[in-house]
C-alpha cells in the first residue's frame, strides 16, 4: 500500500513518520458513510451538535503544545508561530460554537395579517473538506468546524506535506464520539483531492493553490454543486510619502516574512513613492538582516525553513528570472546552503518591472519585490496589475486617501496602516478575481455553507 513519508525540511528531511494513502475504495466508503450520516446529524440540531464538539475544542486546548511542535516539525514554520497558529485557531473554535446560533437565526422577512414568511438556513449534507500546509491546524479548524457545526458531515483531506498533523487531529474527533460518518479523514495529495471532489459529496471547500482550485471548480460546475474556494495571492501594499519609514518598513516586514513567507494573502508586492524608496528598502533591509534564519523548533528562530525543496526550487527559478531581467538583490537571493534543508535567505529585490515572474505570479517563500510610483492612480493601477485579489494594504497617515485608494483596490481584504483583519473570527475572508469563490469566517461564512430556504405560513 502506498505511503507519505512526513519529513522535517529544517533538520536536512529528517523523517517524522509516515501514514497510509487513502485507496479508492476507503475514499468511495467514507462518502458513503458520511451521506449514511447526513440527516441523523441534521436533525440532531444546533444544541446537540455543538454539546458534541465543546470536548473536541477542550482536547485541542489541552494538546497546544504538542499540536504546535508536530506543525514546526512537518512545515518548517518557527515554533513561535505555531504556537501562536494553535492559540489563535483554538479561541476562533470557541467563537464558532459561540456565534453560530446567532448567525443561522431565522429572520421573518415578511408579515401580514395572513402570513409570515421566514428564512431558514440548512446544510448542504456532505462536504469535502481539502485544507493546505501552511497553516495546517488552523485551516483544519476553520474547514471543519463550522461545516460540522451547521449540519454537514465532513470527509476531510489534510496537505500531504503535513499528515502527522492530519493524524493528531483525526484523533482527537475520534475520541469524543461523534456519530459515524459525521467525520472522517482521507490522507492522499492531489489525486486523492480530485477522487474525493469527483464522488458523491454536496459541497467542496478548498483553501490552496489557484491551479488546483480551478480544477475542483470545474469539477463542482459538472456536478452542480457549491464550490467554495480560497486559492493564491499577490496582494499589494502602498506606501505613501507622508509615513514614518521605519513604522511603515516594520508593517510591511510583518505582513510579508511572516511563515517564511508562506502565507496566500501577506503582502507580496511592495509599492512605495519614489521619494522614499530608497529609505524604505534600507529600512526593510536593516529588519531583515536583523532576524534568525534557522532551526524551526528553536524559540530563538525568526525565519524557519520552507516546507519542502521543491519550494526553494520555485523561487530559485522567479528570483533567478528577476535578476536575469535587471533586479538587484538588496539582500538574499539564494538558497542558504549552510543550513540543510528546505531554507531560503530572505529576499528583498529592487528595480523590478511588471514583466518579471515574481511580478507575476505568487511568490510563496521569503521574496520581497519593489516597485516605485509617482502618482496616487499609479499606485492603484500597480496594485490592481495583477489576476488575484485576496488582500492589499494601504501606509499613509492621510486617512481620506487610505480610504479612497482602498476601495479602488481589487480585493476581498485592505488593510489600512497596522490593522490585521487575522485580529477577529467575526471578518469574512475571501478573494476577487483568481483568487477564490465565496467567504469563510463570520456570519457570511456560516451561511456560505447553507441552504437558504424561505418557508411562508398562513396564520
Amino acid at each position: 500500500m502506498a505511503k507519505i513519508v512526513s519529513t522535517n525540511p529544517s533538520r536536512n528531511f529528517e523523517v517524522i513518520g509516515e501514514v497510509e494513502v487513502s485507496t479508492v475504495q476507503e475514499i468511495e466508503h467514507a462518502v458513503e458513510k458520511a451521506n449514511d450520516a447526513k440527516t441523523a446529524w441534521k436533525e440532531l440540531g444546533l444544541d446537540k451538535r455543538i454539546k458534541f464538539l465543546r470536548p473536541v475544542q477542550e482536547e485541542f486546548k489541552a494538546r497546544q503544545n504538542e499540536i504546535a511542535k508536530l506543525i514546526s516539525s512537518e512545515v518548517g514554520k518557527p515554533i513561535n508561530e505555531s504556537l501562536q497558529e494553535v492559540e489563535e485557531y483554538v479561541e476562533e473554535f470557541q467563537w464558532f460554537m459561540d456565534n453560530v446560533k446567532t448567525s443561522l437565526a431565522e429572520e421573518v422577512t415578511f408579515e401580514d395579517k395572513d402570513s409570515v414568511h421566514k428564512v431558514v438556513y440548512e446544510p448542504y449534507g456532505v462536504a469535502a473538506v481539502i485544507m493546505p500546509w501552511n497553516f495546517p491546524f488552523g485551516m483544519s479548524i476553520c474547514g471543519i468546524v463550522p461545516n460540522l457545526l451547521v449540519g454537514n458531515t465532513v470527509v476531510f483531506k489534510i496537505s500531504e506535506e503535513c499528515p502527522i498533523v492530519g493524524k493528531t487531529v483525526e484523533e482527537i474527533f475520534n475520541n469524543h464520539e461523534l456519530p459515524g460518518g459525521v467525520f472522517i479523514e482521507l490522507y492522499g495529495a492531489g489525486n486523492e483531492g480530485e477522487k474525493l471532489a469527483k464522488s458523491s459529496v454536496n459541497l467542496i471547500r478548498f483553501t490552496g493553490s489557484t491551479k488546483v482550485g480551478r480544477g475542483l471548480y470545474k469539477i463542482a460546475a459538472e456536478k452542480f454543486i457549491k464550490v467554495l474556494l480560497e486559492m493564491g495571492g499577490s496582494s499589494p501594499c502602498i506606501v505613501f510619502e507622508d509615513m514614518d519609514i521605519q513604522k511603515a518598513a516594520e508593517v510591511v516586514y510583518s505582513s510579508r516574512f511572516f511563515n517564511t513567507g508562506q502565507t496566500c494573502d501577506t503582502t507580496k508586492r511592495l509599492i512605495v513613492h519614489e521619494s522614499i524608496a530608497n529609505d524604505m528598502v534600507q529600512a526593510l533591509k536593516s529588519l531583515i538582516e536583523s532576524k534568525k534564519l534557522g532551526d524551526s523548533l528553536d524559540k530563538d528562530t525568526d525565519l524557519g525553513s520552507l516546507v519542502a525543496e521543491r519550494q526553494v526550487l520555485a523561487i530559485e527559478e522567479q528570483v533567478r528570472d528577476a535578476i536575469s531581467r535587471g533586479a538587484k538583490a538588496i539582500t538574499g537571493g539564494k538558497r542558504l546552503e549552510k543550513l540543510k534543508g528546505a531554507y531560503f535567505d530572505p529576499t528583498l529585490l529592487t528595480d523590478v518591472t511588471t514583466d518579471m515572474r515574481v511580478w507575476t505570479e505568487e511568490v510563496f517563500g521569503p521574496v520581497l519585490p519593489v516597485i516605485t510610483f509617482k502618482t496616487e492612480e499609479e499606485a492603484i493601477r500597480l496594485a490592481n496589475d495583477t489576476e488575484y485579489g485576496l488582500g492589499g494594504r494601504v501606509i499613509t497617515k492621510d486617512f481620506e486617501r487610505a480610504s479612497r485608494v482602498a476601495s479602488k483596490i481589487e480585493a476581498g481584504t485592505v488593510e489600512i496602516n497596522e490593522a490585521d483583519r487575522w485580529i477577529s473570527p467575526a471578518n469574512p475572508f475571501g478573494g476577487y478575481k483568481l483568487s477564490g469563490l465565496g467567504r469563510e469566517n463570520g456570519t457570511v461564512g456560516f451561511r456560505e455553507l447553507c441552504q437558504i430556504k424561505l418557508i411562508s405560513t398562513s396564520k
